[in-house]
């Protein structure tokens, strides 16, 4: 007897996280529910800067140029000498778009700024979160999981193929699956807070007493809004008054001004910084994603794009197999995914060491660019290759054009919900159409050009080279003409069947 399910998926937490999730399904047509604890969206600014790879997935996502109207790029560090002087120098690299990189700078969005752009988003495609929604308990079986959940209209019984927890730090569902989440406290209490202030220019992010932990106090103007964020350490035990008046009190004591006034607090928080990852991402049919799975410490800006990778990362998995395909593929999703959030813990940790003795000089290596999958189950090169673009790389953009002579880049053919497989004068009929494949040919009789060598020179393809680019932006594979059967085999043992 067919099993009747509610949806596919049920998506624990609305956050940066899940909201990506969701965006993901959706634009593919799989059946979903998006659920919140919370009774409203978050209002606090705490994952505020969006790095150049998250940029290019909010460019897939459809939602790019509405976070770049949210928010602006980082501004200048204005570091406040004990004699009242100042010098100022930049926090973030600012670097030119290249051909193959469009994006070198991060960007200033305050995180309530960028979720509201992803609900905005998710309503263009038909959904929104059940806010004060609630998960409680769950079981699953060898065909899916069954959830329930209690709201202010009662309690109800959900049937749904898999569950992803999205649900934070102190997740519901890694803790029912009894996932072990070994790491450390770092020893760093601090306090993070949303203001509205007088006495300083939005021009620059002021700091003061820079290296000393018991002093060091930051005031950086949130692009997009009129508020500051306030971020200082504070001693690992006791109250914290976080009202205006009892953080104006902390500004005046850490400065040595009394001009600089807190007129109001929208959101503030006391936490204590971890490092902390979870030992699986998966146990059955229920996933962990974001900080669900991994917590890192605020420098260097990578936990929520972590977070928005994870959901990109398995976004065209869960829809794969509800399409059909094996569920081996989801065994990827950790396989790719933890490595990463451990080589990005040990960055944000290093990078709060750095910003302790007063660094705060940050360059690529937070821009997420570089990171990949050479060592997936789903890289697959014939033969071997020994330099330039690998499989399991990101997949580079460039500007090339149509055969009807319009200019346009790699990354508009890219995006969407399909494999994009790309040739180098070959013959396009080598490799069969089949539903959610895009095919693409370079060459004389092909219907893309390469007149400025771009493609050329970041993808290093010989003639008859096929690059199959997967739904998330990575190479999957790099075949010549010889393996034109490993190709096709690789499809179809992902579920693309030809006709």
């Amino acid at each position: 007897m067919t099993q009747q399910f509610s949806a596919d998926v049920l998506i624990c937490g609305a956050g940066a996280a899940g909201l990506t999730l969701a965006i993901d399904l959706a634009r593919r047509g799989v059946s979903f529910r998006l659920i919140e604890k919370m009774d409203t969206p978050f209002r606090g600014s705490r994952g505020k800067g969006i790095q150049p790879r998250t940029q290019e997935v909010f460019e897939d996502l459809g939602i790019l140029e509405r976070i770049v109207a949210a928010g602006g790029l980082y501004p200048p560090s204005r570091e406040y000498r004990a004699d009242g002087s100042h010098a100022d120098s930049l926090v973030m690299a600012h670097e030119a778009p290249t051909p193959s990189e469009p994006y070198g700078s991060p960007l200033m969005v305050p995180q309530f700024l960028t979720e509201g752009v992803m609900r905005e988003r998710l309503t263009e495609l038909g959904h929104r979160p059940a806010f004060g929604c609630e998960l409680i308990g769950f079981e699953q079986d060898e065909d899916g999981v069954t959830a329930r959940l209690a709201s202010a209209a009662g309690e109800e019984t959900l049937r749904v193929r898999f569950l992803v927890g999205a649900d934070g730090g102190r997740s519901f569902v890694r803790h029912s699956l009894d996932i072990g989440f070994p790491g450390k406290t770092l020893g760093v209490r601090a306090v993070v807070a949303d203001v509205v202030l007088s006495g300083l220019g939005r021009e620059a992010w002021h700091r003061f007493n820079e290296g000393e932990m018991n002093a060091q106090m930051s005031l950086c103007p949130l692009a997009g809004t009129e508020l500051f964020q306030l971020q200082a350490p504070i001693p690992l035990e006791g109250d914290i008054d976080l009202s205006a008046q009892g953080l104006t009190a902390m500004v005046a004591e850490r400065t040595g001004r009394d001009d600089i006034r807190i007129h109001s607090v929208s959101w503030a928080s006391a936490f204590s910084m971890n490092a902390r990852l979870a030992d699986r991402y998966r146990a059955g049919r229920v996933l962990l994603v974001g900080d669900a799975a991994h917590v890192h410490p605020p420098t260097g800006g990578q936990g929520l794009n972590t977070s928005v990778q994870d959901a990109y990362n398995l976004g065209w998995k869960l829809a794969a197999v509800a399409a059909g395909a094996p569920g081996t593929v989801l065994d990827s999703y950790e396989e790719e995914r933890r490595p990463i959030a451990a080589d990005m813990l040990g960055l944000a940790t290093k990078l709060l060491g750095e910003a302790k003795r007063g660094e705060m000089r940050r360059g690529r290596e937070v821009h997420q660019l570089d990171l990949g999958y050479a060592e997936s189950s789903l890289a697959m090169e014939k033969p071997a290759r020994v330099d330039g673009l690998r499989a399991g790389d990101r997949a580079p953009d460039a500007p090339v054009t149509g055969a009807a002579g319009q200019p346009m880049r790699l990354f508009e053919l890219f995006k969407g919900a399909q494999w994009t497989l790309l040739g180098c004068e070959v013959e396009r009929r080598d490799v069969a159409p089949r539903p959610g494949l895009h095919i693409h040919t370079f060459g004389e009789r092909g219907d893309l050009r390469d007149h400025g060598g771009h493609f050329r020179e970041a993808y290093g393809l010989a003639s008859g080279d096929w690059v199959l680019v997967r739904p998330d932006g990575y190479v999957g594979a790099i075949v010549d003409s010889a393996h034109i059967e490993e190709l096709q085999r690789y499809l179809h043992d992902l579920g693309m069947t030809s006709a």
